[in-house]
């Protein structure tokens, strides 16, 4: 079993910064992508960030140059830095990872994180 523990979210003024974080535990082999995915009331889920075990990143082009996706290999572990934050990057915020389970070493599956709320007031 493999689960996705997410912190880190909240309610911050337009112009701020959250950190969220993500952890990953439990029958791991290895992970390959980890990202950050958002949905906002009313809307589908969408794209924020991702990153390869090697550290290449890729954005969504509206929060590109404001936030930052890290990732800690040996601590199994996502962040995502999110400055000048926006009423708009107001949704819940989802953490997600590819995972190698030690179970089944061929094949990687998609798991999710519980979700945070991140609130932007203006």
């Amino acid at each position: 079993q493999v689960q996705l523990v997410e912190s880190g979210g909240g309610l911050v003024q337009a112009g701020g910064s959250l950190r969220l974080s993500c952890a990953a535990s439990g029958s791991i082999f290895s992970i390959n992508v980890m990202g950050w995915y958002r949905q906002a009331p009313g809307k589908q889920r969408e794209l924020v960030a991702t990153i390869t075990p090697g550290s290449r990143t890729n954005y969504a082009d509206s929060v590109k140059g404001r936030f930052t996706i890290s990732r800690d290999n040996a601590k199994k572990t996502v962040f995502l830095q999110m400055n000048s934050l926006k009423p708009e990057d107001t949704a819940v915020y989802y953490c997600n990872a590819n995972v190698v389970p030690t179970t089944s070493i061929f094949t990687g599956n998609d798991y999710w994180g519980q979700g945070t709320q991140v609130t932007v007031s203006s």
